[in-house]
Order: C-alpha cells, then structure tokens, then sequence
C-alpha cells in the first residue's frame, strides 16, 4: 500500500524518483476501497498444490482479497479429488456475466503440443477474449504466458534444446516500472519448461514490454502499455521443493532428466535446495495486486 504525505513535503519527489509509491492527501481522500475479486484459472494438473503455491503469495498483502477457482468444462481433471473439484471450482459458464478485478492463468503441463490440439483451447480463448471487457488486469504465468502471448499477440512458442529446469538469475530493465517496484538488481526465479519463444519477435511488437530478463532464462516479465495483460514466463510461486519433486517424478518416469540448475547445494539431489525466491515473488504478486489491480479497478463495475 502507498504512504500518504503532504503534497508538499520536499522528500517527496526524491521518493518518486526512486520508484515508492506515495500519495498525496488530495487523491487519498478520494478513494474508494473494498475486497478485490480475483479468478484462477487453474490448469495445472496438481490443483491443491498449486492453490497453495499461489496463495501464499497473494496473502502477503494488506489489501483484502476475494479468490474463485475456475476449472475447464471441456477438460477432465484426473490429479485431483472430484469431490474438491466440485466443491471449490466453478466453471467459466458459471461466472461469464460476472466481472472480475483481476484474473490469473496458471501454466499447465501441455507444452509439446499446440495450442489448438489443447483439448480445452477453444474454452480457455473464450476466457482470454472474454477478459478483455470483464477483467481490470489478467496475470499469465508459463504456459499461460505463452498461451495469452499467441493468443492476443501472435508470438509463436518452439521446442528447446533440452528442458529448462533449475533457478536462474534475473535482472531488470525498467526500474520504474510498477511490477518491478522493490526488485533488487539482480533476483532468482524457478522456471520449468520444454518451450519458449525468441526474444525478438517480442521487441517487434510495440505494444509489449520486457521489463525483465535472464541471459540464460530469456524474457521474464513482459507487459503491455495499456496495462492490461502481464505474462510470466517462469514459476515465482513454486515452493521450495517442486523442482525436487518434478525432477524425482520424471526419473520414476525413466526420463532421465538433468538435475535442476543452481537448485541442489553441490548438485546433490539428496540435499534440500535452499529457497532464494520467495522474496521476489511476493514482491511480484503485491505489485500486480496493488499497482495494476487495485489501483485501476472500478469502485464499482
């Protein structure tokens, strides 16, 4: 949340310029508060995990927040308990005439194929389309950063080399960026993926900005102008041992997998990997939260 101060207090410009968010006594007076309603769109295979990966971090904010799980219609859910399913998840034809202050697309273990052999592609265009009237700013993340980038902008994805699996190291281009805000000049994030995109098909379009990168990792936080939409090609909200499990899950699966990149102390899978992140992600969802949902949602829709 902001500080308020006077308008005229001489520190307050030498706050401005080092990106804090003040406000002064004019606006504070004028706002209008109330709980932020909020929608996932859940599609990842191991729904409670990632409920829980996600809510830690959307918890870490004064602002008081309001979530609803949406589950995919023309998909089957096969990870998780049918009772929980539907006693916690709605579908998208359940909330459609209703509108939403801010909206998260989660990544979801079908990156090989393409989009439109997804079997629940044509339903998660319709919330994507959908989200443009009815939704104040929609966060992608994974392969819902890849999905929203090819779906409202064209940017194709393509297979990599080998799996990008491990924690990599960030930095910033934007400082004065919002979703930025707080950010040291270098941070880590987990990624764990088989796709990705070219950066420069990014650079070409000018609706879109990249405000963070990775040399290894590539683009990482990517926004366009209006606000709107955010995509976040790597995993901020994984716990501390999801790398751990996907990494021993895939070896049962005879995968052969390489071992996650600066995770394990010494590379040693039978060492708890130490937990470098969670600081910048919940940095990352306070900013989304307050700066691109709560800052610019309606009182009242």
């Amino acid at each position: 949340m902001p500080i308020k101060i006077d308008n005229g207090l001489p520190v307050k410009k030498i706050l401005e310029d080092e990106n804090v968010f003040v406000m002064d006594s004019d606006r504070a007076l004028n706002q209008d508060i109330r709980p932020l309603n909020i929608l996932i769109v859940n599609l990842m295979p191991l729904k409670e995990d990632t409920e829980l990966a996600l809510l830690r971090s959307l918890a870490n904010t004064p602002l008081q927040v309001n979530i609803s799980f949406v589950r995919m219609g023309s998909h089957e859910s096969k990870n998780t308990p049918t009772e929980h399913l539907e006693r916690f998840y709605v579908y998208f034809d359940e909330v459609r005439k209703h509108r939403y202050d801010g909206l998260i697309i989660t990544g979801a273990p079908v990156e090989t194929l393409a989009f439109e052999e997804v079997d629940y592609w044509k339903e998660l265009t319709e919330i994507m389309e959908w989200s443009k009237t009815n939704v104040t700013s929609t966060l992608h993340i994974c392969w819902g950063a890849q999905a929203g980038l090819y779906y409202h902008y064209g940017v194709q994805k393509h297979l990599l080399k080998e799996k990008l699996s491990g924690i990599y190291e960030h930095h910033t281009f934007h400082k004065k960026t919002p979703l930025v805000r707080g950010f040291d000049d270098t941070f880590f994030v987990p990624h764990s993926r088989y796709t990705g995109f070219d950066k420069a098909d990014i650079e070409t379009l000018d609706d879109l900005e990249i405000v963070a990168e990775s040399e290894v990792a590539g683009p990482y936080l990517i926004i366009d102008k209006r606000m709107k939409n955010i995509f976040v090609t790597g995993h901020p909200e994984y716990d501390q041992l999801t790398l751990d499990k996907e990494y021993k899950r895939d070896l049962e699966k005879g995968i052969e997998p390489k071992i996650p990149e600066n995770y394990y102390p010494e590379d040693d899978p039978e060492k708890v990997p130490p937990k470098t992140w969670r600081c910048h992600a919940n940095t990352l969802y306070y900013n989304w939260l307050n700066y691109y949902v709560y800052q610019n949602t309606p009182y009242e829709w």
